[in-house]
């Protein structure tokens, strides 16, 4: 009669765990990155009451199975369930979900990292990104001198440079594009026979210098036209000319190989790197019967501060300066563990490692197996409440069920007591 109780005593202490864990889980049915936790049971040791035998074909008598009595239950884990939660729009850069597995690395301030699944980030003063308890976002930092990724160097919190400035860059390259109208008679007195185009050309501390390009049509038979390059700039002279020519569909006759269509050569006396040589590409020009249209764009650019900044997919943090450039800033990381479940949970929606989880492999979203980000969404809580409810009501019920068997067993022993009248 006795074990009936204890069993009894053991599914109310079960289902007491049961409906704890499932009022954790609805607590947090909106908590960020919450990852929603399932209780498993087991029996414990049964009593043996007659040992099982084995058949005996002689006495032609079948085995006997063993007698048992439980003991009761208890519970066998509490363990995490890591399927992904919804997304949710927030319209902030600097929230972030993971579309997959990984989970974000933070600094804990004390040399430390732990691990979290909640992207809500914001810029503090000093630029870094950082969760709702100060903790910093861990990825790379862009190398000085390269301006490249090395995903082999430590972590370091990433930084957006609030008021950063870009120096101007001067230009390197020009490439001519568009049409030159085959119409245009080489024997018409200029300019009839000649085409003008301007460009902006940067120097190396990042003024624009502003140039014209003439083509002039030598050769009706030979489709061929010569260029040249003036300003009217005081204080700077350019240099630059040559001969180009188109077959007979109108294509650019390249006969130069691999090196430069041509050079523009500036030569200023404003302190920048002078003389400053521009190569020519006129490889995406043409020469048919239509109007001339052609446009030269040039690299190089003046200097620029820091207005935006975006998190891509694969975690690279690009800032946009006010000079239409863009400068990868830094790049996002994320841990991935051989079991994630084994993660253990310190609150403030972060989690440490454990001998179970194993150690965490770092790298970058998208790769290794690892989720990509979403820039502007959080994800939310995978709690699913409808399943939740249902466990409330299994766990209320096994709860009272238990609580039955010891009303039962100690009326039962109330009448074992009432056998004997005094």
């Amino acid at each position: 009669m006795l074990r009936s109780l204890f069993s009894a005593i053991s599914g109310l202490r079960g289902h007491q765990t049961f409906m704890d864990v499932v009022g954790n889980n609805i607590a947090n049915v909106n908590t960020t990155g919450y990852k929603a936790s399932r209780v498993t049971f087991e029996d414990v040791l049964s009593q043996t009451t007659q040992g099982g035998t084995a058949p005996d074909p002689q006495a032609q008598r079948g085995g006997i199975n063993p007698m048992q009595i439980g003991l009761g239950t208890q519970v066998a884990s509490t363990a995490m369930t890591m399927a992904q939660g919804s997304l949710e729009a927030t319209q902030s850069p600097t929230d972030l979900a993971i579309q997959g597995n990984g989970f974000f690395i933070l600094s804990n301030g004390q040399g430390g990292r732990v691990y979290t699944r909640d992207g809500s980030f914001s810029m503090g003063l000093d630029g870094t990104l950082a969760n709702a308890n100060g903790l910093q976002l861990l990825g790379w930092t862009p190398d000085p001198t390269t301006g490249l990724i090395d995903p082999t160097q430590p972590l370091r919190p990433i930084t957006i440079p609030t008021g950063d400035q870009m120096v101007g860059q001067a230009s390197s390259t020009v490439t001519f594009k568009g049409n030159l109208d085959q119409r245009i008679d080489a024997t018409a007195p200029s300019p009839a026979n000649q085409v003008t185009t301007t460009l902006n050309l940067y120097d190396s501390l990042g003024h624009v210098h502003q140039v014209t390009v003439t083509f002039t049509k030598t050769s009706n038979a030979t489709n061929s036209w010569s260029w040249s390059v003036s300003t009217t700039e005081a204080g700077v002279s350019v240099l630059g000319s040559g001969t180009i020519g188109f077959d007979g569909t109108g294509a650019y006759q390249d006969t130069n190989g691999a090196a430069p269509d041509g050079t523009i050569t500036l030569t200023l006396s404003n302190g920048a790197t002078s003389p400053q040589t521009i190569n020519v590409s006129f490889g995406s020009l043409t020469q048919v019967a239509a109007n001339t249209s052609v446009d030269g764009a040039a690299d190089g650019a003046a200097p620029g501060s820091l207005t935006n900044f975006s998190i891509g997919a694969n975690g690279e943090v690009t800032g946009v300066y006010s000079n239409g450039l863009r400068k990868l800033l830094g790049q996002v990381a994320l841990a991935s563990f051989t079991n994630p479940q084994g993660l253990l949970r310190q609150g403030g929606n972060v989690f440490t490692t454990s001998p179970s989880s194993g150690d965490p492999v770092i790298g970058a979203p998208g790769s290794g197996g690892r989720g990509q980000l979403s820039s502007g969404f959080l994800e939310m809580s995978n709690v699913d409440l409808a399943q939740e409810f249902t466990n409330m009501i299994l766990a209320e019920r096994g709860f009272q069920a238990s609580s039955r068997v010891i009303t039962t067993s100690d009326e039962i022993l109330q009448d074992l007591v009432n056998l004997k009248h005094p």
